[in-house]
Parts: structure tokens; sequence; C-alpha cells
């Protein structure tokens, strides 16, 4: 194991690392515990003051996994699945944190984590061979390897609305959410934004709120998560078939427990359609999205099947038409954007305390003293509560000044989109590696599942690197452009890729992101990883090494 690396000092010339990694969460972590087992000393950046990424960050009331609890975990260590039990199929945030610390502690990472540390710019020495890595506190240290674990969601974005500032109430983020618990009881709550958190959020404070008003710009499809508690006979059953578990996510493409079935849509008889479509609506996670008719992802004519069955729950659900019409997507078919999983979500609605409002019908003006403005009224609140997402996985590049050969910028290098080889690295950034990045296989696959494989590729070729000497690494040109324009054309082939979302790098909140990109690799995970196996077995012939 490495040895316990000094903590950067502003004072001091620039501590020097192996490898210099950012973030803490689920991949930063096991990114870490892999370069350990090579001897190489490593330092990780956190920019808040413990481990758990996406778990640390996004504490809001309702905030829980939407894929099964016993797929989104560590699969490398028998011990770590032996001695840690899921409460629930879908846990809350709380457990997940749990289990991210209790790994941490297990395995003493925090000794090579340096918290409260948002990095800056990372800077390529050409003459060095080196990352020279800048902390926004002044910080400074060098590497040889600098890896990237930022994680596709987590850069909040608050919404463009004129005024944010000068609203005396109380304030948050969903992604920003505070270490002390929030009073919601007997207060009056504006909820900007129906994505997935804001989906959680206000089916969970909907029952302690005097009144509660959701302001709508899209609606999503959301469908029931059908959650439940794992009894401990359970717990130890699920134990026993993780080799089972392990294998269908290895082989689904998404990583998910869920396979697609292989019959179309289009092409089954209406009443075996129905059978299918309300079985998988009360089969627990994403089963009634991954697990549906295949031409549903790809044929419009199937998708629209599908989204009629999902509207008709919608209105079943939601005694005011109106407020359903509301609720269901019209600009969208369901799946082409990320499904909120619910609890009860649609039935806040019915509630005599809970408002909706379109602001595509009539926008938000401004944000007030007291609350805020739509049209002609005005609404007070006593907390106002922004789930408006991130500015998805480019966002956490954005914000840090990376500079690679000659100088240039990630952000010149991908200002038409991102290009990369596999995901991982970049022409013209030796020896820069991400984890979860662009065009990697787990950009659109159940995190940890796809994260262990992009992992342990980085971890491969670093220790390639290592043992034949070589200073620095990059892909060719031209594989680059290859992998890259295969990303360009599996999107073609998916209805997902034709909808502006996070998946496709659109959001209105953020300047320049009015216009859709390929971000997620949609070939799904085996081909990814056939791919990479590839690489490797040719001795990385689409790489330079120095």
């Amino acid at each position: 194991m490495a040895t316990p690396a000094p903590v950067v000092s502003n004072t001091h010339s620039p501590a020097h690392y192996d490898v210099i990694i950012i973030g803490a969460g689920i991949n930063g972590m096991l990114q870490l515990i892999r370069l350990r087992e090579l001897g190489l000393s490593v330092r990780v950046f956190e920019a808040g003051t413990d481990v758990g990424g996406t778990w640390y960050w996004n504490r809001y009331p309702g905030c829980r996994f939407d894929s099964e609890s016993y797929t989104y975990i560590y699969s490398f260590s028998q011990e770590l699945l032996d001695e840690w039990d899921w409460s629930e199929h879908f846990s809350a945030q709380p457990e997940t944190l749990g289990y991210c610390n209790h790994l941490a502690q297990k395995f003493d990472l925090r000794k090579d984590i340096q918290f409260n540390a948002r990095v800056k710019t990372a800077i390529f020495d050409e003459a060095r061979n080196e990352w020279e890595i800048a902390l926004e506190d002044g910080g400074q240290a060098r590497s040889r390897f600098f890896i990237t674990a930022v994680g596709p969601l987590s850069t909040p974005v608050m919404p463009n609305i004129e005024g944010m500032a000068s609203f005396k109430g109380e304030s948050y983020h969903t992604g920003l959410w505070p270490h002390t618990p929030v009073d919601f009881k007997g207060k009056r709550v504006g909820v900007i934004g129906t994505g997935a958190s804001g989906v959680q959020l206000i089916q969970t404070i909907a029952k302690d709120v005097k009144h509660m008003t959701v302001f709508q710009r899209r609606p999503n499809w959301c469908s029931p998560l059908n959650n439940s508690r794992i009894s401990k006979q359970e717990m130890a059953e699920i134990r026993q078939r993780y080799p089972e578990i392990f294998a269908q996510c290895r082989a689904t493409e998404g990583g998910f427990m869920h396979i697609a079935d292989s019959r179309k849509a289009t092409e089954t008889s209406p009443a075996e359609r129905e059978e299918l479509f309300e079985k998988l609506y009360r089969t627990p996670g994403f089963a009634i999205w991954l697990g549906n008719f295949y031409d549903t992802f790809m044929d419009d004519e199937a998708n629209r099947i599908l989204s009629e069955f999902i509207a008709r729950k919608i209105r079943g659900r939601v005694k005011d038409p109106k407020v359903a019409d509301l609720l269901i997507p019209t600009d969208h078919g369901f799946g082409t954007r990320r499904i909120p999983m619910e609890t009860g979500y649609y039935e806040v609605f019915n509630q005599d305390n809970v408002e909706l409002v379109s602001i595509k019908d009539t926008p938000i003006e401004r944000i007030t003293t007291t609350g805020l403005r739509v049209a002609d009224r005005d609404y007070e609140f006593d907390i106002i509560v922004c789930a408006t997402g991130f500015d998805a996985m480019l966002g956490s590049y954005d914000r840090i000044d990376i500079r690679g050969i000659g100088g240039q910028t990630l952000k010149q290098k991908w200002a038409t989109g991102p290009r990369t080889f596999l995901g991982v690295q970049m022409e013209g950034f030796p020896n820069m590696m991400m984890v979860i990045g662009p065009h990697t296989g787990a950009s659109f696959c159940n995190m940890p599942r796809c994260g262990e494989e992009n992992v342990d590729f980085v971890t491969q070729l670093i220790r390639f690197t290592q043992q034949k000497g070589y200073a620095r690494v990059q892909p060719t040109l031209d594989a680059e452009n290859k992998w890259t324009e295969h990303v360009i054309k599996m999107a073609d082939k998916l209805l997902i890729n034709k909808v502006d979302s996070w998946f496709t790098g659109v959001n209105r909140n953020v300047a320049g992101r009015d216009k859709r990109t390929v971000l997620l690799y949609a070939g799904g995970a085996p081909r990814y990883r056939r791919r990479c196996e590839e690489v490797i077995a040719s001795g990385y012939a689409d790489l330079e090494f120095t």
C-alpha cells in the first residue's frame, strides 16, 4: 500500500505524487484503492468535507437510489459484500452515504484524500511530463498522471431568473443541500423543477407543508419505484446470489438487472402489449423503461404506444383532468429522457394544499423578497427550493481550467462537443484520464457496475505505462476521431438522442447549452467492454507512448 501522502501546502514547494485524482465519490474511492495496489503514491482532492460524491451533496428529503441497492455496490471485495446489509431494495441517501463512509474507513482511504480542496487549474508541463494542479485556496501539487472522477451530475445549476438573491426567506438547491435538517412543517413552499430530484422531494415533503406550489417548465414521464424493505433472510439470499446478480448486470446494455424484451411492440397484439406493460408497471425499478419491448428505444410508433399507456396511468391517478394534462409530456416520448422513479408523486397533486403551475405557459418573471412573480400574480413563500438539476457531464470540466499540449484548453478542444478515445483519454492531453467521462460505457450505465470496469481499464493502462518506463501516454488523433465517430453513429440509433435533455447536453439555464451534443455512449456496456479488451490485447496500439 502507498505511503500516506502529505497534505498539499500553500507555502512550500508543490508536493509530488504518482497520481492525482479529483473526486472522492464512488469511482474516485475505487480508483484510489486500485492505484494503491500498484504501490503508487496517490492524492485525491475532494471539494466536500468528506467522501461520497453524489451521496454527500444530495441530502434533500426523499433522495434515494433508483437502481437496486445490491447492484449499486462494489464487487471487488468479497469481505465487503459479506459485511454490508441493505435495508431497502432502493436505499435512501443516508444509508448510501453510510456505505461510502464504511468503505472509506475499512480501507483507510481518508489519509490520502484532501477535503475542502476544489481544483482551479490543471496544466500539463511538457518539459517534465507532469500535471501541475492548483487549488482554489492556493495549494499546489504535481503528478505524472491526472485522473478526473468528478461524476456526470456534480455541477448544480441555478435557474436563470432575475432577482435570485433578493428572496429573504430560506432557499436551497437540491444538489447543495445543507447538512442540517430543513423544517418544512407548516411552511409555504415553492419548488422549481420536476426532474428526478424534484419528484423525490415533492412527494416526500407534501405531507408536512402548509402549502406547496410546484413550478414546472416541462413535465417528465415518471413511473412507480415499487420499493420495499429487505428482511434479514432476504438479504442473506441476495448475498448468496451476488455472483448471479453481477453476471446479469454485466450482460445487460446498461448494467442494470433489467433485460429488454426481444419482441417488437409494433409486431405484438394489443393484448400482449398491455399484459407486458401492466407487469412491468408493477415491477420495481427501471423495469418499465429498460425491460420493455426493444423497439420502444428506437421506433417512434412503438414508443408512442408505450407513452399512451403511461399517460393513461397518470390520468387514472390524478383527479383533475386539467392537472393530469399538465403532468403528461407532449414534447417527448417515454424513456427518451431520464425516467424519474416515484412513490405517490402523482397523488400529491390531488391534495388541496398543492398547486401546479406551468411556467412554460406563464413564465416566472422574477424572484421577489417574499417569493416570486408569475404573470400578474405574486406568490409568497417561506422556503424556495430549486430542483433545477446539473450541468451534466461537461459542467465539472468547464469549471476547471484544464490545459494540455501547447496550452490548448479542454474547453477549446470540446468547443463543438466532446472528442475522446473510449471516453478515457484525449489527444493533446497526455497522462490525463477520465473515469465516467463523456463517451465511456459508464456514461449511460449503472455507475458502480460500469465504473468498476472503467477504473480497472485506467489502472491497467497506468500499470502498462509504468512497467514499460514511458513518460507519457495519449491516444492518436486517428483513434480519437474514429471513436468519436463511432459514438455519434451509435447515438443516431436511439430516440434519446433526438430529444433535448441532460442526456444530450441541453440545459436552458447554462449559456451555450442550447444545442444537442452526444455525451453518452449508446452502444451498450458489453460492446464498450469488448472494445476496451481489444485495445488491451493489441498492446494499446491506438495510443502513443513517449
